[in-house]
């Protein structure tokens, strides 16, 4: 159709978005393999890898398969995995005490996925809800009514070190216990692993989306409900001020890098992250994220392909300098 009307215009943005090549000179932001940390789920057995049915595509598996999808990772070139224990529910307590047992299931799979791919970074998850009776990151007080904040730490510090002493890259401390990074710190470096790194969960909130990873860990099975409030530690949604304050504490305590966690709902906290400080910035693209776009997807509302990638694309646009996302093998193999 002929136009019959022209804009006298020095300006045409338009320009630099109409071919792809030119698209691609222009683009801002890139996502590539090693942006990602992969979350995989770790259980007792070599039974086949099972099916997480609130996350479609993610399976807990056993050592064995934990070290093939390892394997597979690094040759992505993803560069890290959070490895996540899923505990039989009769080994847990109301004191989490399997967190500090030396030969516990996923001080095991460190060590067979560092014989394995020594070239991998590994993080493990520094709380106690995958082995309490109850459900929650810490010790309950007497009353039974919230975390006991100091008994809790203290039992974050020595599980801390034996994730240290089986070769754990960073541990990553998800409770949100006031003082747990500078404690877990000073009892790295006292134990003689100052290398060992501290990903801090900084500004982790009292989200609603946790549900699917409640499931996959089994912790929904020890509340009673995947929707156990956990409002006394972690974050109020509403709260942006109170979120670079916790962030500023970790840093200050010893954090080598903070996180974000949800991302995708707390895009505006990590552009003030990253505004606030120096060290790297990581967001957590948590379960409820991912299976919600997976869910739309299904039911042919949202194309998954498209959706999954300008997920991420947004969470490194504001400011990200690294995602933990469930996508991270299948983005891996399309980016490469």
């Amino acid at each position: 159709m002929a136009e019959f009307f022209k804009l006298s215009l020095t300006q045409r943005p338009r320009r630099l978005r109409r071919t792809a090549s030119r698209r691609a000179m222009v683009e801002e932001t890139i996502l590539r393999p090693a942006d990602f940390i992969a979350p995989l789920f770790v259980v007792e057995g070599r039974a086949a890898p099972d099916p997480i049915k609130s996350m479609p595509g993610v399976f807990r598996l056993g050592i064995t398969d934990l070290v093939k999808e390892c394997r597979a990772l690094a040759k992505l070139g993803v560069p890290a995995v959070a490895l996540f224990p899923k505990l039989d529910p009769k080994l847990k307590d109301e004191e989490g005490s399997q967190a500090l047992n030396e030969d516990a299931l996923v001080l095991r799979a460190v060590r067979a996925v560092k014989k394995a791919v020594p070239e991998l970074t590994i993080l493990t998850d520094v709380a106690l809800d995958p082995y309490t009776s109850h459900g929650h990151d810490g010790v309950l007080t007497v009353a039974g009514d919230d975390v006991a904040n100091d008994h809790t730490v203290g039992l974050l510090t020595r599980m801390a070190v034996l994730q240290a002493k089986a070769g754990v890259d960073f541990v990553a401390p998800s409770d949100m216990m006031d003082g747990r990074v500078g404690a877990i710190r000073q009892a790295l470096d006292a134990a003689g692993y100052t290398d060992t790194g501290i990903m801090a969960y900084s500004a982790k909130f009292n989200s609603a989306y946790y549900g699917p990873f409640r499931d996959a860990v089994g912790s929904a099975q020890a509340a009673g409900t995947r929707l156990l409030s956990k409002a006394t530690y972690q974050l109020n949604p509403a709260n942006r001020r109170e979120a670079i304050s916790e962030v500023l504490l970790d840093e200050a305590e010893g954090a080598d890098i903070v996180m974000v966690k949800p991302a995708g709902l707390y895009l505006d906290i990590i552009r003030d992250v990253r505004e606030v400080t120096r060290k790297p910035v990581a967001a957590y693209q948590i379960s409820g994220e991912y299976s919600q776009i997976h869910a739309a997807a299904q039911l042919g509302w949202l194309d998954l392909a498209r959706c999954r990638h300008e997920s991420l694309l947004a969470i490194k646009r504001a400011g990200a300098d690294m995602i933990l996302t469930y996508f991270a093998r299948e983005m891996a193999a399309l980016l490469r």
